[in-house]
This record gives C-alpha cells, sequence and structure tokens, in this order.
C-alpha cells in the first residue's frame, strides 16, 4: 500500500470518526439542551435523561478517538487547529467537563434547586459545544490566515478569537445547533411514550424546519465559495432530502424512520465539509498562497500510518460491536410513569 493511498484513508478514516460523533453525540446535546423544555416535571425529566444513562458518555468516546488519530495521523493539522482554535476548544472542553459532572451530581441531592442548578449545567454544557463545533468546522472549511513558516518548516496560525466569529462560522454554529437538538428531539420522540413523546415530535418538527433553512444555506454557501470539488454536490442535496424525510417522518408519527434518516443528514454534511476540504486538512484563507496544510504536508511517516492501520483494524469492530450491543439492550420506551419515586434518591446508574 503506497504513502499516498495511506493518507487518503486515514482522512477519510477521521471524516468516519466525526461522522459517529456528531451522529451519536449530537441527540446527547439535542437532549441536554431541550431537558427543561420537554421535561415540565421532575419525572419526565429523570425520563429524559435515563434515556442518555447507559449511552452519553461511550458517545464521547467518538471524539477521542477522533482527536487521538489527528494527532497521530496529521501532526502538522493537530497542533495548528489547537494552537488557533485554542480558545474555542478549550471552551468546548470546559463545557463537557461540567456536562460530565451535571449528569452524575445532578440526582445527588433531594433539593429541588440543586437539581435546577445543574439542569443549567448541563444546559450550558450541551450548547456550547453544540455552537462551538459548527463555528470551528466553518471555519476550518472557508480557511484561516497563516503567517510564515515556522524556523521548523512547519504552519503558523496568525488569526486570533474574533477572525473565527465571522458570519460563515457563526451560521455554521447555528446550523449544528439546531440540527443537534432536532435530532435530539427525534431521539426523544422515539425513546419515550405518552404526552413526552407527542410534545418532542411537535417539537422536532418546528426547530427542524428552522434548521433546515439554516443548513441549506450554510452547505449552498460553503459548496459555492469553498469547495474544492463538484462532486459534493451529490451529499449536499441528498441531506437535504433525507432531513426533509426525517421532519415528514417524525410528524407521520414514525420516529425509527426519521432518526435513521437524520442521522443520514448528519452524516451526509460531514461526508460534503471533508469533501469540500479535500486534499486540504486546513487551508489558508487567501487560496492564492497556496500555504495551507494538506494530507500530504501534514500527516506523519508511512510506518506511522501503517502501525495505525493495523491497530484500526483490529480495534474498530471491537468497538462497534461494544457499542451496537449497548443500543440493543436499551433499545426500550421509557415513560415517565416508569420512574419511581422521582423527587427523592435514584437507582445506580439512572439519573
Amino acid at each position: 500500500m503506497s504513502y499516498e493511498l495511506l493518507q487518503q484513508i486515514w482522512f477519510v478514516l477521521i471524516a468516519v470518526l466525526w461522522i459517529g460523533y456528531f451522529v451519536l453525540e449530537g441527540f446527547d446535546f439535542g437532549v441536554g439542551i431541550l431537558l427543561r423544555t420537554l421535561g415540565k416535571n421532575e419525572a419526565e425529566r429523570r425520563a429524559l435523561l435515563t434515556t442518555l444513562g447507559p449511552l452519553w458518555d461511550g458517545n464521547e468516546v467518538w471524539l477521542l478517538v477522533a482527536g487521538g488519530a489527528t494527532f497521530a495521523a496529521f501532526p502538522e493539522w493537530y497542533a495548528t487547529l489547537f494552537s488557533g482554535f485554542y480558545l474555542p476548544l478549550f471552551l468546548i472542553l470546559v463545557a463537557l467537563i461540567i456536562r460530565g459532572v451535571a449528569f452524575e451530581y445532578r440526582s445527588k441531592h433531594g433539593s429541588q434547586v440543586w437539581r435546577e442548578r445543574w439542569d443549567l449545567a448541563l444546559l450550558i454544557g450541551s450548547l456550547v459545544p453544540a455552537l462551538l463545533w459548527g463555528v470551528a468546522f466553518g471555519n476550518i472549511v472557508r480557511g484561516v490566515e497563516f503567517a510564515e513558516k515556522s524556523a521548523t518548516g512547519g504552519f503558523l496560525y496568525a488569526g486570533g478569537l474574533l477572525p473565527l466569529l465571522n458570519p460563515f462560522g457563526l451560521l455554521g454554529g447555528l446550523v449544528t445547533l439546531s440540527l443537534f437538538m432536532t435530532h435530539g428531539a427525534i431521539f426523544v420522540s422515539l425513546k419515550t411514550d405518552g404526552d413526552l413523546r407527542y410534545r418532542a415530535r411537535d417539537l422536532a418538527v418546528k426547530i427542524g424546519l428552522v434548521a433546515a433553512v439554516l443548513a441549506v444555506a450554510f452547505l449552498l454557501w460553503a459548496q459555492l465559495a469553498y469547495s474544492n470539488n463538484l462532486w459534493t454536490w451529490a451529499p449536499v442535496l441528498l441531506a437535504a432530502v433525507c432531513w426533509l424525510g426525517a421532519i415528514f417522518m417524525v410528524r407521520a408519527g414514525r420516529e425509527g424512520w426519521s432518526f435513521l434518516l437524520s442521522s443520514l443528514t448528519l452524516a451526509l454534511a460531514v461526508i460534503a465539509l471533508f469533501g469540500m476540504l479535500y486534499p486540504n486538512v486546513m487551508p489558508s484563507l487567501d487560496r492564492t498562497l497556496n500555504n495551507g496544510l494538506t494530507i500530504y504536508n501534514a500527516s506523519s511517516t508511512e510506518t506511522t500510518l501503517k502501525i495505525m492501520s493495523l491497530v484500526a483494524l483490529v480495534m474498530t469492530p471491537i468497538v462497534l460491536a461494544y457499542q451496537g450491543w449497548t443500543y440493543w439492550v436499551f433499545r426500550k420506551r421509557l415513560t415517565a410513569a416508569q420512574i419511581a419515586n422521582p423527587e427523592v434518591g435514584i437507582l445506580d446508574g439512572v439519573h
């Protein structure tokens, strides 16, 4: 297997990891943001959190693996990304920590004020990453400002925080936020029953229509202004069709099909964004300078990529099998009536 082919394979694999993260953690974020909106009382909020209880921490593994794979396969990309986007990524990390603590501590005390404070922490810990991931990916596709090469031959990010808050980046943030909220509402309608299910279904339709407008504007802007490849029109158009199908299916009460279609939409959106980038991983804002990062000048050595490929070949099926088993075991619907004594303590593993 040639070095160039290995570089291309690992670019695709990292895209696959981000697909897994956005699809699985996306509904996690959505449920966290909508916890107080959908949950009208403590029993309903506990039911919402119980749908995530066995899943949320496993979903975050996709982010860890994506970051680790980027560090190992494309160290120049990793270094430039984390130096240039340091503050947004730091805020995401803090939000994820707050979110994890909120899951664990919310029901450790019977006070209503205590629970409301952790609900707010869960909202912030879910909303901030849902927004900032879109801002980050929007700026990666748009391109960033590079300085001259460093003494070691690497690339230096020359921008700051404010240049990242441009209209295209902010639109990307609103897109991921609205998509995740809709994805989360569809997940709730799939995993619960009774009034909670019907409220989630109605909310998914309303937010989904807003998300459709934002996503179409963002993807068309990205395709027309920043795409390197014409073939990315295909996933852009397919994503639009799948999203409209997801809204129609959830409105018709076919939540399973709706969740599948919303998942396909997120997957196709990531495919489109990575396709627009290829062969870049972090293009220059000024395309005429041709001084951005590509899969060829940002990758590790051939030996490193070969070793990583062998590890991925062994470990990936194991991780997928385990996570698939988890989702199968906890596949049944929940209702607020199934939550015993919601105002008192909790059973182990139920939040």
